[in-house]
C-alpha cells in the first residue's frame, strides 16, 4: 500500500515589514509587499506566476507498507519553488528572476511503523542589494538568502506529522497541510538580522540553520478582520513590545481592539498561561462587549508589534462572533 502526505511553507513579505534604507524601494513603489497567501492552497504553479510568494517549500513524500505492515520503500516527491519579483521601472514592469539555491533533501529517517523526511528549500532575489553584512566578507552585492526547512513524518496507519524545523528571520513564514489547508505561522520576523546575517555559513547551505517560533493560525474571521482593518487603516502606529512587556492586564478597564503584526504574547488568566498567540491574532473584544474589563493580561513572549484599531471599522456582530470564539478557547 503506498501512503502520501506533504507539507508545504509560503514565504512572503507583509505590509512595513521592512526597515531603514532598504524600505526605500518600497515607499517608492519600485518594490512591493505582498497580499496575505490565501486560506487554502490550489494551483501552487498559478500563485507563482502571479507573483503570490516570495518562494515556497513543497516538502511532499510517500511510503510504501507491506501485508505485515512493515515499510518496503519510501522517497522524496517534493521540491522548491522561487516567485517571480517584479519590479517597476518608471512606466515599466520588470520581472526579475530569483536564483534557487538547490533544494537540499535529507535521506530518510526510518523508524518501526513511520518515516521522517526533512527538506530545505530557499534562494534570494536577483536584483542586488549592496550592504554591509556581520562575519566575513563582511559586505556583500547578492540579495540575503530566505529559506524554510522543513520535516514530515509519515506512518504505517496512514496518518502523517508536520514540523518547521527552521527558518530565515525574514520574511513571513505559512505552513500549509497536506489537504492544503492554513494551520501554522511564523510567530516573529526580523528584516535588520535577516539582512545582514543570511549568508554564507549562516544559512542550511553554509552550516547552520536558525529556529523558528511557530503559532498555529489565527481563526479565518480575525484574517478577515485584519484585512480590514489595514485597509481601513489603523488609528495609531503600530507599537513595539519587549519581552515580557504587558499589552493589558487583567481587570483592568480597556476599550481598545488590537491587532498582532509580530511576534507572539502570552494569554494569561489569573496567573496562567492558557495560550500563545502569533501574528493576525486580533485582541480585546471580549472587554468591549462584557462590561469594558479586561479578562486576560496579554503578555510579550517574543519582541512583538501590535497596532490599535478602530471599532467603527468592525460589524458588532463580528466583535460578537471573536469575543464568543476567545471565550471558548480561555474556558
Amino acid at each position: 500500500m503506498r501512503i502520501e502526505s506533504s507539507v508545504t511553507a509560503i514565504s512572503w513579505i507583509p505590509s512595513e515589514a521592512v526597515e531603514g534604507l532598504p524600505k526605500l524601494p518600497f515607499t517608492m513603489g519600485v518594490a512591493h509587499y505582498d497580499d496575505p497567501p490565501p486560506d487554502v492552497i490550489e494551483d501552487l504553479d498559478a500563485m507563482r506566476e502571479a507573483d503570490a510568494f516570495r518562494e515556497a517549500n513543497e516538502l511532499r513524500a510517500f511510503i510504501e507498507v507491506g501485508e505485515d505492515g512493515s515499510i518496503t520503500d519510501c522517497g522524496h516527491l517534493g521540491t522548491g519553488h522561487l516567485g517571480v519579483t517584479r519590479i517597476k521601472v518608471g512606466p515599466k514592469e520588470l520581472s526579475v528572476a530569483a536564483v534557487a539555491l538547490p533544494t537540499i533533501q535529507s535521506e530518510p529517517e526510518v523508524g518501526d511503523g513511520w518515516v521522517r523526511f526533512k527538506q530545505t528549500a530557499g534562494g534570494r532575489t536577483g536584483a542586488p542589494a549592496p550592504r554591509r553584512v556581520s562575519g566575513k566578507p563582511f559586505f556583500r552585492i547578492n540579495s540575503a538568502i530566505a529559506w524554510t526547512t522543513l520535516a514530515l513524518t509519515i506512518k504505517a496507519d496512514g496518518s502523517s506529522e508536520h514540523e518547521l524545523v527552521g527558518a530565515s528571520p525574514f520574511p513571513r513564514h505559512w505552513i500549509y497541510d497536506k489537504d492544503g489547508k492554513l494551520v501554522q505561522k511564523s510567530g516573529t520576523i526580523d528584516f535588520e538580522q535577516w539582512y545582514r546575517e543570511a549568508h554564507g555559513e549562516n544559512t542550511p547551505w553554509g552550516t547552520e540553520d536558525s529556529d523558528a517560533f511557530v503559532t498555529d493560525a489565527e481563526s479565518a474571521l480575525e484574517r478577515e478582520l485584519s484585512k480590514t482593518i489595514m485597509r481601513s487603516d489603523a488609528t495609531s502606529k503600530p507599537s513595539q513590545l519587549a519581552v515580557d512587556e504587558t499589552l493589558t492586564e487583567q481587570g483592568e478597564t480597556g476599550d481598545g481592539i488590537y491587532l498582532l503584526l509580530d511576534g507572539i504574547l502570552a494569554v494569561e488568566v489569573d496567573g496562567e498561561t492558557l495560550a500563545q498567540v502569533g501574528p493576525g491574532a486580533i485582541l480585546g473584544a471580549r472587554a468591549l462587549v462584557e462590561g469594558g474589563r479586561r479578562t486576560a493580561t496579554l503578555r510579550a513572549v517574543t519582541p512583538a508589534k501590535v497596532v490599535c484599531a478602530s471599532t467603527d471599522d468592525i460589524e458588532p456582530s463580528a466583535l460578537e462572533e471573536l469575543a464568543g470564539a476567545h471565550r471558548r478557547e480561555e474556558g
